[in-house]
């Protein structure tokens, strides 16, 4: 996909010497390729800590990675049933009377 991504890239920059509209696509399209278009490979900061950088969902670097997210979700999800019992039962009646 990396290869696809570049010559995209490369004909961008070519075709843009006539329109500068297209050498904005040609950075934004390497933009967005660096920034979620890698996965896996690439050691960063942010599959080290076990949160995405950018907020968003992300696709586990590994099964490790993915396990430790999950135990962390399900974690989260006792202390507030445990924290608000009466919001949760609301919330698996599936009433909402607010």
């Amino acid at each position: 996909m990396g290869t696809l991504i570049l010559s995209a890239t490369a004909v961008l920059v070519v075709m843009g010497f006539s329109n500068q509209v297209l050498w904005l696509a040609a950075a934004a399209l390497l933009y967005l390729y660096v920034r979620y278009g890698r996965t896996g490979g690439g050691s960063s900061s942010a599959s080290s800590s076990g949160s995405p950088a950018g907020g968003g969902p992300a696709q586990p670097a590994s099964y490790r990675a993915y396990r430790d997210r999950r135990d962390q979700q399900a974690k989260w999800e006792r202390r507030y049933r445990r924290e608000r019992p009466h919001e949760t039962r609301r919330q698996e009646r599936g009433g909402s009377n607010k």
